[in-house]
């Protein structure tokens, strides 16, 4: 649980808010509202593998933080639609940036990783026997 700044006690720390908005589930609610007003169960269709409960408990978070506004309209049965709020849009805009920045390093990544897992495996060879995992903060 985080602490509140004392000297700023109506925000919240930076770390928190990054936490709610990139959950996997966060990012996918934000895309769908950001096209549009969206019905609970177009989004229960679109995001694969959310449970019921977990899309409900999503939305209301999103909806307490500001991100969605949520308008029940009053038929039989209720229709319920929400809506990226201003402040979403602009975070859509900043996860539009930060995808197409991974789009463009992809391959560097890919090849960075195959490096890496070569560099390892020779070294585990050439040791004879792969090592122990060390924990953080232990000696070698």
């Amino acid at each position: 649980m985080s602490q509140a700044n004392p000297a700023a006690p109506d925000e919240i720390p930076p770390r928190e808010i990054l936490d709610r908005v990139a959950g996997k589930w966060a990012i996918e609610i934000i895309i769908a509202a950001a096209a549009g007003p969206i019905r609970f169960t177009a989004l229960e269709r679109r995001i694969e593998g959310i449970s019921r409960r977990m899309l409900t408990l999503t939305l209301r978070n999103r909806e307490r933080d500001g991100m969605l506004e949520r308008t029940v309209y009053p038929t039989v049965p209720p229709k319920v639609e929400y809506q990226a709020t201003p402040m979403a849009l602009e975070l859509h805009e900043a996860m539009l940036t930060l995808t197409d920045w991974s789009r463009r390093h992809s391959a560097c990544v890919a090849g960075s990783r195959a490096a890496y897992d070569a560099r390892r495996l020779s070294e585990e060879s050439s040791n004879g026997s792969s090592r122990m995992p060390v924990k953080m903060g232990e000696a070698m």
